[in-house]
């Protein structure tokens, strides 16, 4: 309704412009100009469901209607009233139920009438009923040869469904879409639909990546249709998930948003509770985006407090900013355009995923099966932990690492562990590959006795360290420590093969936290450490020796004061700790038993610790030490896109030289061009004055946007001379639109005889 409503307001400047010269005749024109308009203007819901949003909208255009026509009989033109209205055939929708698209047409139907009576009182132009055939029953994202009939081929006896050239279906034009699509993940549209339905969506889409949530094929038409050539559509605005956020569905809005005829996110809701869940329902959380074509800022709403989220009156409340809204749905640093950067290449993996808990052993077991008895096992039973290993409290297990190791080999070199694991893990494997035959089930099943994911890129990285740095993949607190080299981690743990003390600093300071707050990812309420997102494109500092010794007696006293207390205090976690530091540092009062592990947890001393490694990673970059999180983000942001020239030029700051140069650097260190797109503002400015509209109607409109765009108080002689062939010419003309606009309330007429333009709040 925004764009509608600058419409109508435009109008009405138009036409009180024309009353002020007594042209009655032009202001009628200029109103029913607009009520054309209006009444041309279509609004399609490509998934309407029973047409809730096409009521809504219906509603709310009828209500601006009434206005109109109430401008109108004001100007005493009634005659011709009722002649042209909105009504149904402007609401257009697509869906794919027969039921509710019948429902969705007689919705529109009732909201039109109840429209209709509630501003006049005589009925409606027989016949009433007008078969539209607005709501049009399909498949939105979807269709192929035959379609809707289903098509079928005999395949080695059997008859399979296929999708005959499986393409995109036309939507109809429209001025304006809504709508709220289907909500399905990525990873279960081959599960949800008919068999073949997702390959045939994905050869009809080439360029969505196939993860992306069903949902966000709507998003991508509707941003298509936005910036085609002679588009007729002006702006949509869909409810998605609000997983819209994540990687795979950023990747669908970050090609229309950067594109060379960009798309702009100008108003979102990143996480918005959907209310009134019913009771057995988990609790859904949305995203709510509207986009129009151009480089546009936008405003986002965060939700800061809800409360009766079941009822019928939620009470929600929002901060909101304006800005430019980047494709996390984010306001302000674009983190979005951060590049990973060879330097960290080769030195992080998230730890083994095992595919069998039959790899899990006690050190009893592993005595059982071997361990102290059969030559050269100590080499492959080793210690494993997870994440709760290591917040909480060890489970102190083992695992059985075979890798490199043939069938063979294990079976003649460890027979008790051959017999184990073909006991407890390959019987797993092989009913899963007779369930779900696909590629890596197989795999999975051919080489039962390897971890699924044995991480063969880690190893090397690994080789000749005594010990690395690990953080648990999703926990409440980002905590890194040193973990010694024979401990093997889980998949959930983030492993970094550096043994250095200035690394581990790094990685524990806020500045680095406040990073991985901001480009990882969250389950429920726990923030996520990825490798991808968090640490390859992460700009490590570059600091002198000095500053690098500091940060490295730093980061060795912090582990060693952690795995002191937790040696001498076997029942105090990192989680606790980090729990009462948490409350240390926000003043909140302690509880005895916290009172208890601020004291022998060294809680005040791991503060100073933290502490001191934020100053001395902030003097290693060069930076303040009181920055704020956002400056942080922009400073970093900047800086990865610095480092990634650097890179492209050839000059790499390799985080382990020694490791990483002899296998990484070929190719890396060679200058490239033409391979980074670092978002460039690039901006142009036209110096010309604008020429001075021959029409009376917007002879008003171009003097309000002079005004605008001058950011500051004009006089009429000023407003003049803003215009090509402008001056005393125009002055007069300029002096009485100027007087029409200061009676709408568009611009404030100042004391010292200037006018300054109204500032949207």
């Amino acid at each position: 309704m925004e764009p509608l409503r600058a419409d109508w307001n435009a109008a009405q400047l138009k036409a009180g412009d024309a009353k002020e010269r007594g042209d009655v005749k032009e202001a009628v024109a200029a109103v029913r100009a607009f009520h054309h308009a209006l009444c041309s203007t279509r609004v399609l819901d490509p998934a309407c469901g029973t047409g809730n949003f096409l009521y809504v909208s219906l509603e709310l255009m009828k209500r601006l209607e009434g206005e109109v026509l109430e401008a109108l009989a004001e100007l005493g033109e009634t005659e011709t009233i009722g002649l042209e209205e909105v009504d149904p055939h402007q609401f257009l929708g697509i869906e794919l139920n027969v039921r509710a698209a019948a429902i969705a047409e007689l919705v529109l139907w009732i909201g039109y009438l109840q429209q209709h009576y509630r501003n006049r009182s005589e009925h409606p132009a027989e016949p009433i009923l007008k078969a539209f055939g607005n709501i049009q029953q399909k498949d939105a994202v979807l269709t192929w040869d035959g379609y809707p009939e289903l098509q079928f081929e005999m395949r080695d006896g059997e008859a399979v469904q296929v999708f005959p050239n499986a393409r995109r279906p036309d939507w109809p034009e429209a001025e304006f879409i809504v709508g709220n699509p289907p909500f399905i993940g990525g990873a279960n549209l081959r599960s949800r639909m008919d068999a073949g339905y997702a390959e045939a969506l994905w050869r009809a889409h080439p360029h969505m990546n196939e993860s992306a949530d069903f949902v966000m094929y709507w998003w991508d038409r509707a941003a298509e249709l936005l910036t085609r050539k002679k588009a007729t559509l002006r702006r949509f605005g869909l409810v998605t998930t609000n997983s819209i956020s994540q990687v795979f569905q950023r990747r669908v809005m970050e090609r229309h948003l950067n594109a060379k005829a960009p798309v702009s996110i100008i108003f979102a809701v990143p996480d918005h509770p959907w209310t009134k869940a019913s009771k057995d329902s988990a609790a859904v959380r949305i995203a709510m985006t509207t986009a129009q074509a151009g480089a546009h800022l936008g405003e986002s709403r965060v939700v800061v407090s809800e409360a009766g989220l079941d009822t019928d009156t939620p009470v929600i409340a929002f901060a909101t900013r304006g800005g430019r809204i980047n494709s996390d749905l984010s306001i302000g640093t674009d983190l979005t355009r951060i590049t990973p950067l060879a330097s960290n290449e080769g030195v992080s993996s998230p730890g083994v995923k095992l595919h069998g808990s039959g790899f899990i052993v006690t050190p009893a077991e592993a005595e059982h099966i071997g361990l102290g008895r059969r030559p050269g096992l100590e080499r492959h039973i080793r210690p494993y932990r997870n994440g709760r290993d290591l917040t909480g409290h060890s489970r102190k297990v083992m695992i059985i690492d075979l890798f490199g190791l043939s069938a063979g080999q294990v079976r003649q070199d460890y027979p008790e562990v051959y017999q184990h694991l073909y006991d407890t893990v390959r019987v797993g494997r092989l009913a899963q590959a007779a369930k779900s035959p696909t590629k890596d089930a197989k795999a999975y099943a051919d080489q039962w006795w390897q971890f699924g994911k044995p991480r063969s890129e880690l190893r090397p990285a690994l080789d000749g360290r005594h010990r690395y740095i690990a953080t648990v993949e999703t926990t409440k607190h980002r905590v890194f420590q040193f973990l010694d080299a024979s401990i093997l981690p889980d998949n959930m743990i983030l492993a970094f093969a550096s043994a250095d003390g200035w690394h581990l600093a790094v990685l524990s300071s806020q500045l680095h936290v406040t990073w991985t707050l901001s480009v990882g990812g969250v389950l429920e309420d726990r923030p996520r450490y990825t490798k991808s997102g968090c640490f390859d494109p992460f700009p490590f500092p570059d600091p002198d020796e000095a500053t690098r010794a500091t940060l490295r007696a730093l980061g060795e006293e912090l582990d060693a004061t952690r795995k002191t207390v937790q040696a001498e205090h076997p029942d105090l976690t990192l989680t606790g700790l980090y729990n009462v530091l948490e409350k240390v540092r926000a003043g909140t009062a302690l509880s005895d038993a916290e009172a208890d592990v601020k004291a022998r947890g060294r809680v005040l001393i791991l503060k100073d610790l933290h502490d001191q490694i934020d100053r001395a990673t902030a003097d290693a970059y060069g930076w303040p030490h009181d920055l704020t999180d956002e400056q942080i983000l922009e400073k970093l942001v900047a800086l990865n896109a610095e480092r990634a020239r650097e890179e492209a030029a050839g000059h790499v700051r390799w985080l382990r030289p020694d490791y990483q140069i002899p296998r990484f650097a070929k190719g890396a260190a060679a200058p490239k061009t033409g391979e980074l797109d670092l978002g460039a503002n690039v901006v142009a400015i036209d110096k010309g004055l604008p020429a001075f509209p021959k029409d009376k109607g917007e002879q008003v409109m171009a003097i309000r946007a002079v005004l605008q765009a001058s950011g500051r108080p004009m006089d009429a002689a000023a407003v003049s001379r803003a215009f090509k062939g402008g001056g005393r010419k125009i002055e007069q003309r300029v002096v009485q639109a100027l007087n029409t606009l200061v009676r709408y309330a568009e611009i404030t007429a100042l004391a010292d005889g200037t006018f300054a333009a109204r500032r949207a709040a």
